[in-house]
């Protein structure tokens, strides 16, 4: 079957006028197949199937009906990665609920947000993340607001997820329908250049992530172990590792608890995994530990989204994994257009700063910035989804009404993802910028990313990121922020040396001017770098240092 035969059969499934997502994600796929396997930091591990999967579902469908959950509702949960995560968020779906994923490391305030926005007034929890629902002065109180404590210990006024689920009937949920664009999961963005936006996804969602596990990461392939270490609470992490495999039928690996490098390595190798996909961060780390690396594994495709891939990750997977990791490009808005696709169809061999190629059932291109049509090969522009040739959009606004304005060119074909990057002659993009973030010095557009991909390269660089800082003269000259690796010390000899770096691998004019070196970049939740902060904090210290 052809890639663009592909996208139409998965359309065609999941915009139906008429269908049930738990039939799609589970029932359908036989019995004894095993959906996921759940390991603990420990390295213990156990496996769920998709007949236990369905049953547990059914008798957690109907203990969430006893809580007064019907269609369209929105059901919260504030939970690692385990058996139940997965349970709940399948029988939240059969009673056709809206899903309101709440990342683990939030605090009040972020979750605060999310309940009043979304109006979900249900919160599955985790024991060990109680404490943050308590009302105070980032979590307002809500009298309708029902908190379900997992496993069997509950505070006075909460309930217990297990009482529920053992005294609720057996006997199955009747079956509910949806339509493609019926709601599936209420989200926020990650806020990376603002306060976060409610994004709802309907049905019809997954299939461009079904088409993503399928093209871009190449996934399934015979004799394959696969693995997402991105956190559910975010979309890569939701859809990745748990939506599309179960949409396509083939076992995923969840990992319990956070990030370490012994935990990761140890995965990687007990469980032979031939298929990982994580945040740059992940492989940051594991390139800065010095954990060793085990014998014996036996990974054969890597992949990266959440931010853009630094050079230095695949001069280190090359050296010590054998392999590249390949870059890919998403949204919560829209899912994943762009990829290094691994699909041995579409595999193309890879180029430094690329990240990629439009997906199948995707179309994008580069637009100028003084008008709404395509730019030429390696010119700076809009990053944009051609909208009337990408039937894998579902994205037209954001929750509330109109927030959306300026996310389309005023024809409405085009969808500005807001990010600054070109297209070669080859038709690979290269990402330069969040639109905001492009540097316009003395006449010349520079991305921060380009020159971040150089300084990234320092050996005593653990973390960068490049602003424009205000200059009277060139209107912004480049700064940088370095977070140095443990073991070496921030020093004017240093600053020296970064700066000769940019400008012997990058262009002589486009070095950092100022190199300021901190403890730690500002970060959304997500872990993706916030440079208007950077900017922010910049230009008040410019602005306070001018005033008499």
């Amino acid at each position: 079957m052809s890639a663009d035969d592909r996208v139409a059969e998965l359309t065609a499934r999941f915009t139906a006028p008429s269908l049930n997502a738990a039939w799609l994600l589970c029932d359908q796929h036989p019995a004894d197949r095993t959906a996921f396997t759940v390991v603990d930091g420990a390295g213990g591990a156990s496996t769920l199937t998709y007949g236990e999967l369905a049953a547990d579902s059914h008798r957690y469908a109907r203990a969430l009906q006893g809580l007064g959950v019907g269609p369209s509702d929105r059901v919260a949960t504030l939970m690692g990665k385990s058996t139940d995560l997965v349970t709940v968020i399948l029988a939240i779906w059969r009673l056709g609920a809206v899903y309101v994923p709440l990342f683990t490391a939030f605090a009040p305030q972020a979750i605060a947000l999310r309940l009043e926005g979304s109006g979900a007034h249900v919160v599955l929890v985790d024991p060990d993340q109680r404490h943050k629902l308590d009302p105070g002065p980032d979590m307002p109180d809500d009298p309708q607001r029902r908190v379900v404590v997992t496993g069997t210990a509950a505070s006075p006024g909460d309930t217990s997820l297990a009482g529920h689920v053992a005294a609720a009937s057996p006997e199955p949920v009747p079956a509910v329908t949806t339509s493609g664009d019926g709601p599936l999961v209420h989200m926020f963005t990650s806020g990376t250049t603002g306060k976060p936006k409610g994004v709802i996804h309907p049905v019809s969602y997954i299939a461009g992530w079904q088409i993503y596990l399928e093209y871009g990461l190449g996934i399934p392939q015979e004799g394959s172990s696969y693995w997402c270490a991105a956190d559910p609470g975010w979309a890569y992490g939701l859809y990745a590792a748990i939506v599309a495999p179960l949409a396509a039928g083939i076992p995923s690996l969840l990992l319990s608890g956070g990030f370490s490098p012994e935990t990761t390595w140890r995965t990687l190798a007990d469980h032979q995994v031939t298929d990982f996909t994580a945040a740059p961060t992940v492989y940051r780390g594991l390139r800065s530990s010095t954990v060793p690396v085990p014998t014996g594994l036996r990974l054969q495709r890597a992949s990266s989204a959440g931010e853009p891939l630094t050079p230095e990750v695949n001069e280190w997977a090359g050296a010590v994994l054998g392999l590249a990791v390949h870059d890919h490009f998403g949204q919560t808005e829209v899912g994943m257009p762009l990829a290094n696709h691994h699909h041995p169809e579409l595999a193309r061999p890879l180029k430094t700063g690329s990240m990629g190629r439009p997906l199948p059932g995707w179309s994008l291109t580069v637009l100028a910035d003084d008008k709404d049509e395509p730019a030429g090969p390696g010119v700076l522009g809009r990053v944009a989804i051609d909208v009337s040739a990408s039937p894998l959009m579902t994205f037209r606004d954001y929750q509330t009404a109109g927030q959306s304005y300026g996310k389309f060119t005023p024809d409405g074909r085009y969808y500005l993802t807001g990010d600054a990057g070109r297209i070669d002659d080859d038709g690979d993009f290269f990402f330069s910028s969040r639109d905001d973030d492009v540097i316009i010095m003395a006449g010349y557009r520079i991305g921060p990313f380009e020159i971040e991909s150089v300084l990234a390269q320092h050996p005593a660089v653990a973390e960068c990121s490049v602003i424009g800082a205000p200059d009277e003269v060139r209107g912004e000259v480049i700064e940088a922020y370095i977070v140095p690796r443990d073991g070496h010390d921030a020093s004017p000899e240093l600053a020296t040396e970064l700066q000769q770096l940019v400008k012997t691998r990058y262009a002589a004019h486009a070095y950092p001017r100022t190199i300021h070196f901190i403890d730690a970049l500002p970060k959304t939740p997500s872990g993706k770098t916030q440079r208007y902060l950077l900017r922010n904090r910049r230009r008040t210290e410019l602005t306070t240092r001018k005033t008499p």
